[in-house]
């Protein structure tokens, strides 16, 4: 990575032989993609598809509609009676099925960072609302009982198969259960597993078969879990959002799902990210989104937020830019929140549920002065870093941007006519492509 100081060469640069030279002008990042890789085949089962059982239905990994117990007590759920979508906080154990959740918010059962790291390293104690959470749950038999299978499923997991809830103490079953309470690493989990109808195990339920309404959901659903690990936790500098999909790209289960984590820091791409804009405040409108509408690349866009093919990724990249002045997500209006929300269920629609890809969240920390808008990049893991990226720090990427938009958007404009993504956007030659469309920066108002 460059530092901060030193004047980035250009973005991209084209070589008399095709290859495309890319530098990430916000993390500095050196990519080339060589000529004739750009068309391989990507996504696709790795086996031929096996017809699905019917008797599986609902039931087919831990996070499945049918296996509620499976996993640790929720935090909540968002179910739908027709068009009407609620939430429902903390449901006892015995409330579970009488409601199916489109999403449920659930503890992760291995979090990166436990509650015993934040009690032990800041003196973080657990929330009144949380203990009183955990002792309304262990006081119904039900409720105990879910505990207890969960503890021990871990307690296996981990390598201690000997151990049960029945052998531990009242001080340990309680230590045990605290991180299910009052820990800062959740997972927001989708209701399917295969799609509607689905008859093999390649019908996979992923971000883009989603109604353009239900990512909607999904999506808002997200930031006010994200908000709410920020206020439980005033030793929290920063949260981490993203979405693994599929095995090669870090998913456990090949069922749509989101994770939140709590960290006690920024990251290095934020440090570097902040550096680079105390230097230039406009950066993410001159180096990000102006260059990529001169250089053509811009995917869609429509009133609150525009997706170009990302430039400088280790991987194809769309990103996915909120246009909003407020500079956190549950700052957004609902508008405002929903078209950052229907480019990127297009995006990952014209992607497909059978490419593996990361989706991550970008946005101004809690101890950040300068204004950092909120953005989502979808990044397609359809290459391996190998010895070459490891010794030279270029990492060799099979797509170019232009091929990338190309192919994004030639998807979009059949999605677009088949009604399978949201009718308001502005694809590719129709997007208006003005300067500096971000609104983050306040010398811009």
């Amino acid at each position: 990575m460059l530092p901060p100081h030193e004047p980035a060469p250009s973005p991209l640069t084209t070589m008399a032989d095709g290859t495309v030279k890319q530098v990430s002008p916000i993390t500095g990042t050196e990519v080339w993609t060589v000529p004739g890789r750009a068309n391989r085949p990507i996504g696709g089962p790795a086996t031929p598809p096996q017809s699905l059982d019917p008797a599986k239905h609902g039931a087919h990994c831990a996070f499945c509609e049918r296996r509620y117990l499976d996993t640790p007590p929720e935090k909540s759920r968002l179910v739908r009676d027709g068009d009407a979508w609620r939430t429902l906080p903390a449901l006892p154990a015995e409330d579970l099925d009488e409601t199916v959740a489109e999403f449920r918010r659930i503890p992760n059962l291995f979090e990166i960072l436990s509650f015993d790291y934040w009690r032990k390293n800041y003196g973080y104690e657990m929330p009144a609302d949380a203990a009183a959470r955990q002792s309304a749950y262990l006081a119904t038999e039900a409720g105990r009982e879910h505990v207890a299978g969960v503890v021990t499923q871990k307690l296996r997991a981990s390598g201690d198969p000997d151990t049960t809830w029945d052998a531990l103490g009242d001080a340990e079953r309680e230590e045990l259960a605290r991180g299910f309470f009052a820990g800062g690493h959740d997972v927001v989990v989708a209701r399917r597993h295969f799609t509607d109808g689905a008859e093999t195990d390649a019908d996979l339920a992923g971000s883009g078969t989603l109604t353009p309404e239900e990512h909607a959901r999904y999506l808002s659903f997200t930031v006010a879990a994200m908000a709410d690990l920020y206020a439980a936790n005033r030793y929290a500098r920063y949260v981490a959002v993203f979405q693994n999909w599929l095995r090669p790209a870090g998913a456990s289960f090949d069922h749509l799902h989101k994770q939140l984590v709590a960290i006690d820091e920024r990251g290095v791409q934020a440090e570097v990210e902040l550096a680079r804009l105390r230097a230039n405040p406009n950066l993410f409108n001159e180096a990000a989104v102006n260059y990529a509408q001169y250089q053509n690349l811009v995917v869609a866009e429509n009133d609150h937020a525009i997706a170009f093919a990302g430039f400088g990724h280790r991987y194809p990249t769309l990103e996915i830019y909120s246009r909003s002045a407020s500079t956190k997500p549950w700052e957004h209006s609902a508008a405002e929140l929903r078209a950052v929300s229907d480019l990127v269920h297009a995006c990952h629609a014209a992607t497909g549920p059978l490419v593996p890809s990361n989706e991550e969240w970008h946005h101004q920390a809690a101890d950040v002065d300068e204004p950092m808008p909120w953005r989502i990049v979808l990044k397609w893991r359809v290459s391996t870093l190998a010895g070459f990226e490891g010794g030279t720090k270029i990492y060799l990427n099979t797509i170019d941007p232009w091929t990338l938009r190309d192919r994004v958007v030639d998807r979009l404009f059949a999605l677009r006519d088949e009604g399978r993504v949201a009718a308001g956007m502005r694809i590719a030659t129709e997007a208006h492509c003005r300067p500096n469309p971000l609104l983050y920066n306040p010398r811009l108002g």
